[in-house]
């Protein structure tokens, strides 16, 4: 579904249906470490991006936002593991090194390259 920033976004959830107005992202949702999410958070957040760069069926994120500066700003940390290795992803744009060692078709462009 389309964020209020214009991106698509799985977590994202909006319901306007017969009067309703029901906005929430799901993410923070399941995160009872998290400060309550707005619709502004939807313009910094990073998991659009992250899903837009890594499609593993593996991939879990969790995301904590935290007030900042008396509460006028808020930062947005995500954690990345892979959940077919249970293992925490160091940079979840590029994904699981060892799911991307499994996959043939980049063992395949490797031994092209070199």
């Amino acid at each position: 579904m389309r964020t209020p920033a214009g991106k698509e976004c799985p977590y994202y959830y909006a319901n306007y249906h017969r009067g309703r107005e029901t906005e929430e992202c799901r993410l923070v949702a399941e995160n009872p470490d998290s400060a309550p999410w707005q619709p502004r958070d939807c313009a910094r957040c990073p998991v659009p991006d992250i899903l837009l760069a890594n499609a593993s069926p593996n991939l879990r994120l969790k995301l904590t936002i935290r007030p900042k500066l008396m509460g006028f700003k808020r930062q947005m940390d995500v954690r990345a593991w892979c959940e077919k290795h249970d293992i925490v992803i160091e940079d979840p744009y590029t994904g699981c090194p060892l799911c991307a060692e499994e996959n043939p078709g980049l063992k395949l462009f490797k031994d092209a390259l070199g």
